[in-house]
């Protein structure tokens, strides 16, 4: 018998942490009225995490490697982590410059300049790439927005730019 490897130690501990956020989703007390449970949007997630961990954890136990096996192709040291980990460490950070002018620019205006960042930092450079981001960017944010503002009287973040009021 071999040794577990990290991905399904890590997948094990995924599906005991999605067990327990399902045992306390059935913990969610009933506030007597609406048509639908608190619990229920809790609970779809969380069957969501459990089917992605549970895909995991078959993904790792046909993995050949073991945990000595570094085949990653990262080279050592800080300078290696940054090259590795360059795309995730920019749209982090993308991200975080969204969440601080959220206030100045909304959801809908913040919204589709993130997606057109995250598109154009992931996707190229090109004027074709540029103009297909901005569309979908454009597209897919207008889409949510509506969905939620209209169709489901969310109110998201307006900001100083854009307000329908």
């Amino acid at each position: 018998m071999r040794a577990l490897n990290k991905d399904t130690i890590i997948a094990i501990l995924l599906l005991l942490f999605c067990g327990l956020l399902a045992w306390s989703s059935l913990h969610i007390r009933l506030p007597g009225y609406g048509t639908l449970k608190p619990s229920t949007w809790p609970q779809i997630i969380v069957a969501v995490l459990t089917l992605f961990s549970a895909i995991y954890f078959v993904q790792s136990l046909s993995y050949p490697g073991t945990d000595d096996d570094k085949g990653d192709g990262r080279k050592p040291g800080f300078a290696g982590f940054l090259e590795y980990f360059r795309n995730p460490i920019i749209c982090f950070s993308i991200y975080f410059v969204f969440l601080a002018t959220l206030p100045w620019a909304g959801a809908l205006i913040g919204g589709i300049l993130l997606v057109f960042a995250l598109l154009t930092v992931l996707g190229g450079w090109t004027p074709r790439d540029l103009v297909r981001h901005a569309i979908y960017a454009t597209v897919s944010m207008g889409f949510m927005w509506t969905l939620f503002t209209f169709g489901l009287r969310v109110i998201l973040p307006e900001g100083e730019i854009f307000s329908i009021r």
